[in-house]
């Protein structure tokens, strides 16, 4: 449902994302309140924000940057043109068609991403270290035309992609050498492309996010949800600048880092850092110091980590750093401000509302709190009947704002919105003052480092293996990465329990599914706790 806003026909000819979107009834409300919310009823994303930076004055700013190049804002725009071009000219695409993108964050993705796009097609971003059945879980899905992958990259999308005719065509990037290789197809192109006449309410965007189940949930997100995410906590709680230099670890196929290192710095004329290499802790506080960055997002996990090195190294011009994706402990915050001296935001957000809905900025940081309800949304916390509890009760999250949950023709969309409002699976009570202080998941997701996992996922991959018969895998708490994954096993007569056997499963799972899942730690039991059905009592796992 949508408030307060106008509305165009589609410029979208693929209808594969339209017609799986959730049935009206199922939909979230949607408000644009304020005045910055009211948009258009037609516009591009890209073309809002890259075509149209001269107009704002940005176009020899320095947008994306990395050890060896600087791209202005006329720079970038000339390679989205010309990428537009390979796309739709030699692939043939036409808008609604999705594109899978796989890469680590480099100045390459970030091109890829704003040319899908530009030209008005879907892009479908995928995680680095992904494995191949996971890769065609999401092909699947998605069914996406064509995908664009970094040349380090390209194996594992080919085992995926090995029985799944959909996927036509593979184009490596970051190979300006190769023949056939993006960058070679782009250059003997002319650029001076035209966005695409996407409405506001054409699909931008999936996300995947696996969910508690482990099978993929894709998130979709129109133009309209990321401009107006932009105009909401950007604009009142982190207020960048054009002034400004944005690093920071989080994958550019998470919308926290899609916000985070493209989106939001281009909405304020901003430049963003990429690393040559993954980021260490270490590095990233060097590349802070060297690169002259003034913004930095990462969890709190990485904010612990990197202390030591910022007690050592300084953090040069740093004036705000960003946590996210998962809870931080007020012992996090202090340790980090005592090493660099800056304090930090806290936020929480979602994959399926795009980015951060409550946060506060460092003037009116409050211990313990993540903070207010980000203008543009509005949040609640309400019992099981959807009904809002009294200050300083603990209940369920519920938000409702200019973005919401609309899932790719999946069942779980009545599971996270519910009469119009948006159910993002946490536990918080609310102050007095309107501050919210975060307690618990309510469902069976790990956050682990910042990254989700689902564990019937590590459960199917540990099934996998030949000497295990049964197991239960939950979060535990661990201070160091706020909960990791451990995993409960019932091994088959004849293979010993022992360190062995822990090795053996967890370098099994690594290879099965993204390695970051693998249990660290590993127990093994005679039976598991089941209820007289079958079914798995994960809280008895809990209690032990």
């Amino acid at each position: 449902m949508n408030t307060n806003t106008a509305t165009a026909p589609s410029a979208q000819a693929d209808r594969f994302v339209h017609d799986r979107l959730p049935p009206p009834d199922q939909w979230p409300q949607l408000r644009y309140e304020l005045p910055e919310l009211q948009l258009p009823a037609r516009f591009n994303l890209v073309e809002e924000l890259l075509d149209k930076a001269p107009d704002k004055g940005f176009a020899a700013r320095p947008l994306l940057r990395s050890a060896g190049t600087t791209l202005s804002y006329a720079d970038v725009r000339d390679r989205v043109d010309r990428i537009c071009r390979v796309l739709t000219e030699d692939l043939g695409l036409v808008p609604g068609n999705r594109v899978l993108l796989r890469g680590g964050n480099s100045i390459g993705l970030a091109l890829a991403w704003l040319a899908v796009v530009k030209a008005g097609l879907v892009a479908v971003a995928t995680m680095p270290l992904l494995r191949a059945r996971e890769l065609g879980d999401i092909i699947d899905k998605a069914q996406p035309t064509a995908a664009l992958c970094d040349v380090r990259l390209l194996e594992e999308l080919e085992l995926a992609r090995q029985d799944r005719p959909v996927l036509a065509t593979v184009i490596p990037f970051n190979a300006p050498t190769e023949p056939g290789a993006l960058e070679l197809r782009a250059a003997a192109k002319p650029g001076a492309f035209s966005a695409c006449a996407t409405a506001g309410d054409d699909i931008a965007m999936m996300a995947f996010t696996s969910g508690t189940t482990g099978k993929p949930k894709a998130a979709v997100h129109t133009h309209r949800d990321i401009l107006a995410a932009c105009e909401a906590w950007p604009r009142h709680v982190l207020r960048a600048t054009p002034e400004d230099v944005v690093v920071g670890s989080p994958p550019l196929a998470f919308t926290f880092g899609l916000g985070g290192l493209l989106v939001f710095p281009m909405w304020a004329g901003a430049s963003v850092y990429f690393p040559e290499a993954p980021y260490t802790p270490e590095l990233l506080v060097k590349t802070i110091v060297e690169s002259g960055a003034t913004i930095c997002y990462t969890a709190p996990t990485f904010y612990r980590q990197m202390a030591p090195f910022a007690r050592q190294l300084g953090v040069g011009r740093l004036r705000t750093s960003v946590s996210a994706g998962e809870g931080l402990p007020h012992a996090t915050r202090q340790l980090w401000k005592q090493a660099s001296g800056v304090e930090m935001i806290d936020g929480i957000g979602a994959t399926e509302m795009f980015h951060i809905f409550i946060s506060s900025a460092d003037s009116e940081v409050r211990p313990g709190a993540i903070g207010k309800v980000v203008p543009g949304y509005s949040a609640r916390v309400v019992d099981e009947d959807g009904h809002e509890l009294p200050r300083g009760t603990i209940g369920k999250l519920a938000v409702i704002g200019p973005t919401g949950c609309k899932y790719l023709d999946d069942a779980r969309q009545s599971n996270y919105v519910k009469d119009g409002w948006n159910y993002p699976g946490d536990a918080f009570m609310q102050d007095e003052d309107g501050y919210f202080f975060y307690q618990a998941r309510t469902d069976d997701m790990i956050i682990t480092s910042g990254y989700n996992v689902g564990g019937p996922e590590v459960e199917d991959a540990l099934l996998r293996h030949a000497a295990v018969a049964e197991c239960g895998v939950i979060g535990t708490p661990d201070e160091a990465r706020g909960m990791i994954v451990k995993a409960f096993c019932v091994l088959k007569p004849g293979h010993e329990a022992g360190p062995a056997m822990v090795r053996e499963l967890q370098e099994h799972v690594k290879a099965t599914i993204a390695p970051f899942k693998y249990p660290r730690e590993i127990v093994f039991l005679p039976s598991l706790p089941r209820t007289e059905t079958g079914k798995l009592q994960r809280f008895k796992l809990r209690q032990m």
